[in-house]
């Protein structure tokens, strides 16, 4: 019999004959005990205990196994996947490699073919002229008037030797090492590792009236109206809604992210310190002359715009970030969706120095996020 039990058969017992309420009940002080609730108490303590018992035994003990089984599964899924995507990598460095052989080969080939060309020709060339030469020393007038047709005829021939033409054929082909897949890869990484780039800011003295800076210099809000705060420095755009960061590139590799999911009408890229800031002209607005370089969006239309060219770009939804990559070594600029790792335009071209990230916005906001 337990404890518990023993207290309930001693409460249940009736005396014969009438007790002192003190003495049965235990009432110290006026006070009655009702001990049927702590004995209550006592076995709803004892069951949770034992519910918890169990709990701590089977539920956690199979989960923490669930838990091993799922991590290792897990573990072993990235090793897997990345097994895959290192097999990628490799596979398409040979192909690019082996590619880049083939051109190389395919030019030095080109270049000794000229090369034995050219040779012949200045062979055949000097045996010519060493023959007029001959005539003109050692013939008289009409001895050459006999030779008339002769010289006539080598004279022709040397003028069938056509001077040398520059062709694509005797230039390496830097197509060979072009690869979409290398290029999302890259991108990935570069935009995967900001924390290595150094930050961008907006230079607030280039802001146009019609634009708000951030106290951080790095978000952009369009108004109609234009501001009457802005002081008339030279380096500001007064017409359009420009600005350019304070951080210019020279060399290397730079990348940074605008936030742009805000704005329906936007313009992201670079810009060379030639670009001009006064009047409402073409040589002012982004795209529309040599010195600028810019993604845009109007409304639901994406473009690509360079010295007045637009290259429409059919995404398939509106960007809320766009990276931006500009390796000025290899002449590329990559504008890449950071969320879907989709690159959305490059272009390739042998850029000015220095250039600055340039922004334009004409609804709502943008954020430089690094």
């Amino acid at each position: 019999m337990t404890v518990l039990e023993n207290h309930r058969e001693v409460l249940s017992w009736t005396p014969s004959a009438p007790v002192s309420l003190g003495k049965v009940d235990g009432v110290m002080g006026g006070l009655k005990i009702d001990k049927n609730k702590i004995v209550d108490q006592c076995e709803r303590l004892q069951l949770q205990s034992a519910g918890i018992s169990k709990y701590v035994a089977e539920v956690l003990q199979g989960k923490n196994q669930k838990a091993v089984s799922m991590a290792s599964a897990a573990r072993d899924l990235v090793i897997e996947r990345l097994s895959v995507v290192r097999s990628l990598c490799d596979t398409e460095e040979q192909r690019l490699l082996e590619q880049v052989h083939g051109e190389e080969e395919r030019a030095h080939q080109s270049i000794l073919t000229q090369r034995a060309h050219w040779a012949e020709a200045i062979k055949k060339l000097d045996t010519l002229r060493t023959s007029l030469v001959g005539m003109l020393t050692h013939l008289d007038d009409l001895q050459l008037i006999h030779k008339e047709q002769e010289i006539f005829e080598r004279a022709e021939e040397a003028e069938g030797i056509l001077d040398p033409q520059e062709s694509d054929k005797l230039s390496f082909n830097k197509k060979c090492a072009w690869s979409p897949l290398l290029t999302q890869l890259w991108a990935t990484s570069v935009l995967g590792s900001l924390s290595d780039m150094e930050e961008v800011h907006i230079n607030e003295r280039t802001v146009s009236p019609l634009l708000h800076l951030s106290e951080d210099r790095k978000t952009l809000t369009f108004s109609a109206k234009k501001s009457k705060a802005c002081s008339d420095d030279p380096e500001r755009f007064d017409h359009w809604p420009n600005a350019l960061a304070a951080t210019t590139f020279q060399a290397g590799l730079h990348a940074w992210v605008v936030n742009v999911q805000h704005s329906c009408a936007y313009k992201v890229g670079v810009a060379s310190s030639q670009l001009p800031r006064k009047g409402a002209g073409s040589d002012c607005r982004l795209g529309h002359n040599a010195f600028s370089w810019v993604f845009s969006r109007y409304d639901q239309e994406f473009r690509f715009s360079h010295n007045g060219q637009h290259e429409p770009l059919a995404l398939l939804r509106c960007p809320a970030q766009l990276g931006v990559l500009l390796d000025l070594q290899a002449g590329e600029l990559v504008f890449y969706e950071p969320a879907s790792g989709t690159v959305l335009h490059i272009h390739r071209a042998s850029f000015p120095r220095p250039l600055f990230p340039v922004f334009a916005v004409a609804d709502q906001v943008i954020s430089i996020v690094h």
